[in-house]
Order: structure tokens, then sequence, then C-alpha cells
């Protein structure tokens, strides 16, 4: 009978050896599944700083090419009262030029 029960106990330990090397190899293979999401999100975060630096400069470049904008908007605006004056110079040019044709017959 002690035969028995030591090849029970025999038993019993063996076979929780073998569910705790189980239980050992998930947990490894949990943990280096783990390590890959860290480090696939860390990836994720290099691109999401990537992008938001390229985000920064095109809202950069967009705010150079408003004030451009407006600046060619004051420029036309120069422009079209420059060709106003330069037309009422002309029509008083005409004028005076009758003028002194008008003096001189």
């Amino acid at each position: 009978m002690a035969s028995a029960s030591s090849t029970s106990a025999r038993s019993l330990f063996v076979d929780s050896k073998m569910r705790l090397a189980d239980r050992v190899q998930v947990n490894v293979n949990n943990v280096a599944s783990l390590a890959r999401q860290i480090q696939r999100g860390s990836k994720s975060s290099e691109i999401l700083m990537h992008a938001a630096r390229n985000f920064s400069l095109q809202e950069h470049g967009l705010e150079n090419a408003e004030t451009n904008l407006r600046k060619l908007a004051l420029i036309t605006s120069h422009l079209e009262y420059q060709l106003d004056s330069i037309d009422r110079s002309s029509i008083k040019l005409e004028e005076v030029t009758e003028q002194v044709r008008a003096m001189q017959r």
C-alpha cells in the first residue's frame, strides 16, 4: 500500500510539474505577444509624430500662401488705382491738346 500511495504521489507530482510547465510556456508566449504589441505601438507613435510634424509644416506653408495672396490683392488694388489715374491723365492730356490746338488757330 505504501508503494501505491508513493506511485500516486509521484503521478500527482509529475502532473503538477507538467501543468506548471504548460502555464509557464503560456505566460512566456503572452509576454512575447505583449512585447510585439508594445513595439508596434511605439512605431505607430513615431508615425503619428512624423505625420504631426508634416502637418505643421503644411500649416506653415498655407499661412505663407495666405499672406502672399493678401499681398497680391493689395498690389492688385494699387495697380487699379494707378490705371484709373493714368486713364484720367490721358483724358486731361487730350483736353489740353485740344486747347493748345484751339489757341494755335
